[in-house]
C-alpha cells in the first residue's frame, strides 16, 4: 500500500493510502481593491480562505472562478491573468476525504464591490467574504498556501 502525505484541514500531516484519493481541479481568485483582498472564513478553523473552489467536468476555468466568487461573495469579477499552480494533497479531517488538488490561482479585478451577506454565501466550509487590509495579514492566517499566498500579495 502506498501512503501519500496530506495536511489536513485541522493544520496536521497525516499519511492517506493512495486509492483513498479524489481528484480535485480547483480554481481561486486573487481580488485586491484599495490594498484590500477579498477573503472568506473557514467554518472549521477560522482561518482564511481565497473565494474558489472545485472546476465542474467541461466548465472552463475562468467560468467556474467567476461562479464561485459569485455563489462566495456575491460579486462579478473579470479575470485578469494567471498568478499560480501548485499541487496540493489535502485531508479533511471531519468528514474523512483525502483530495489530490490542482490549485490554479487568477488575479481578478472585481467589478462590483457589495459582498454577500453572511447568510447568503453558498458553501460548505467557508462564510463571511470580506475585504481584509492585504497590510494586516500573516502567512499564518491562512487556511493553506500562506507563504505563497502573502508572496502573490505583494506583487
Amino acid at each position: 500500500m502506498t501512503l501519500v502525505e496530506c495536511e489536513t484541514l485541522l493544520g496536521g500531516k497525516k499519511q492517506i493510502p493512495r486509492e483513498k484519493f479524489a481528484f480535485r481541479p480547483s480554481v481561486y481568485a486573487i481580488v485586491v481593491h484599495e490594498g484590500k483582498v477579498l477573503l472568506l472564513t473557514n467554518r472549521e478553523t477560522g482561518r482564511y480562505a481565497l473565494p474558489g473552489g472545485g472546476i465542474e467536468v467541461g466548465e472552463p476555468l475562468e467560468d467556474a472562478l467567476k461562479r464561485e466568487v459569485q455563489e462566495e461573495a456575491g460579486i462579478t469579477i473579470e479575470v485578469q491573468r494567471f498568478a499560480h499552480f501548485e499541487e496540493y494533497f489535502f485531508y479533511i479531517d471531519p468528514i474523512d476525504a483525502a483530495l489530490q488538488m490542482f490549485l490554479f490561482f487568477y488575479f481578478c479585478t472585481p467589478l462590483t464591490f457589495d459582498l454577500a451577506k453572511d447568510d447568503e454565501v453558498i458553501d460548505e466550509g467557508d462564510e463571511k467574504p470580506r475585504w481584509v487590509e492585504i497590510a494586516s495579514l500573516s502567512e499564518t492566517q491562512f487556511q493553506s498556501q500562506g507563504k505563497i499566498l502573502m508572496e502573490l500579495l505583494q506583487t
